[in-house]
């Protein structure tokens, strides 16, 4: 026990190894921060701000954001350590990597033809299928149903984000066929799509060797010889305004341009084909047991009053479920770039991101052992199929005598989403 909390503790300083250069050790800091405009200059340097408590946050960065933060904020503790000195978890065989994921997909389409569907988004930079599941009594390419998308595995050391749609996946099959009423009217009336995992290679790159990495980021090469780009800043609306680092070697790193990555453009162009179904777009990450929507790259709310209760109020009823805390992304700091304001931004798509268990780092953090994964499945099955549900109209959670025609983000000119009321 005392061997899994001192490794517990060094696999929050260190976030990726490899690199021989100073500038390129990475540092476990506690810095003090009043308010969300100084976790905001704070993430601004490209650090990546992983806990956010009363008065500070903790964060992973490299010795020159370390040195940058010390000239603007009380640094309170930090400290580099080598992760190779310690062999942590053990006992994690339940979690699937790349290979087992794929088997494990594969045999729940042979064993619901006729409800699951496998194909694939796109390609990895390392040449991986980005896998799509497919769920639906209908499965039809050109079935107009309406639908929903949840995605995991934006980062590669959030092995539970992948656990947690494989399952989802798992109980919606196993359910149908068990003749659960609600489930089966469920899939002849909506498609279900699942994209397990967006970042194969940064997560195998993480498990490589039977030791964790707490690597983040995809595995491209970068024009300085530096691996990776945070694909959750990567995508195209309000990109690099802020909250995403510039710097190729910072964990935070938005890429080049938006989208440059094969990676997030396979997701933009899977979600552009499905628009006419697609009303509701769920992103799993973790940690720290939150709800988040849109806006992450403004402090300001959605100017859509319409949009933005419907956000909240799933947001507040998703969280009598998990008890996860529901509130705006930016909230906890500026960060841009990321899916949901891209989703929700540019084609209007009710957007969340979940941060699952655990709490914090000193419950495991990235890595709290596979007994973590019933419990997160435990925990948000209920709001999974409460999405599903409501994805026919999400504008049916308001009060029916206020609802109507949604223009959303009139405020930055985007495109115009109608949603037929239905009701």
């Amino acid at each position: 026990m005392l061997k899994k909390v001192l490794a517990a503790a060094a696999v929050f300083t260190a976030m990726s190894l490899g690199h021989a250069n100073e500038t390129d050790k990475t540092y476990w800091m506690h810095i003090e921060a009043q308010d969300v405009f100084e976790r905001s200059l704070i993430a601004d340097t490209g650090v990546s701000i992983e806990t956010v408590i009363e008065n500070s946050v903790y964060a992973f960065g490299n010795k020159q954001e370390l040195e940058q933060i010390k000239k603007q904020f009380k640094v309170i503790e930090s400290f580099e350590f080598d992760l190779e000195s310690f062999d942590y978890p053990t006992g994690d065989e339940k979690f699937h990597n790349y290979q087992e994921l794929t088997e494990a997909l594969q045999k729940l389409q042979a064993e619901n033809p006729n409800l699951v569907k496998l194909s694939t988004i796109g390609k990895s930079v390392q040449d991986r299928d980005i896998h799509l599941i497919t769920i639906s009594a209908d499965l039809s390419d050109d079935s107009n149903l309406p639908a929903v998308v949840f995605m995991g595995g934006h980062h590669a050391r959030e092995h539970i984000s992948v656990e947690m749609p494989l399952m989802l996946a798992q109980h919606l099959a196993s359910e149908f066929k068990n003749g659960n009423s609600e489930i089966i009217k469920l899939l002849h009336e909506r498609q279900v799509f699942i994209i397990p995992i967006v970042n194969p290679d940064g997560a195998e790159h993480d498990i490589a060797g039977g030791r964790y990495k707490m690597w983040r980021k995809n595995r491209v090469t970068n024009h300085d010889g530096s691996i990776g780009v945070d694909l959750n800043r990567n995508y195209g609306f309000k990109w690099a305004s802020g909250g995403a680092s510039s710097n190729p070697r910072s964990s935070t790193y938005h890429g080049p341009e938006a989208f440059s990555e094969p990676e997030t453009r396979a997701v933009r162009e899977f979600v552009l084909s499905k628009q006419d179904q697609l009303t509701t777009l769920l992103s799993y990450h973790t940690f720290s047991e939150l709800i988040l929507f849109p806006w992450g790259h403004t402090y300001n709310p959605i100017a859509d009053q319409n949009a933005y209760n419907v956000h909240r109020t799933m947001a507040e009823t998703m969280s009598e479920w998990n008890n996860y805390r529901p509130q705006q992304s930016s909230d906890l700091y500026i960060a841009s770039g990321d899916t949901t304001d891209w989703s929700y931004g540019e084609l209007g798509l009710i957007s969340f991101t979940f941060e699952l268990d655990p709490k914090n780092m000193w419950n495991g953090g990235f890595y709290p052992g596979q007994d973590t994964i019933d419990i997160v499945f435990e925990k948000n099955i209920k709001p999974a199929l409460y999405l599903i549900e409501q994805a026919d109209n999400p504008y049916k959670v308001l009060n029916k005598s206020t609802y109507g025609v949604s223009f959303i983000n009139t405020d930055v000119g985007a495109k115009h989403a109608q949603l037929s009321e239905s009701l």
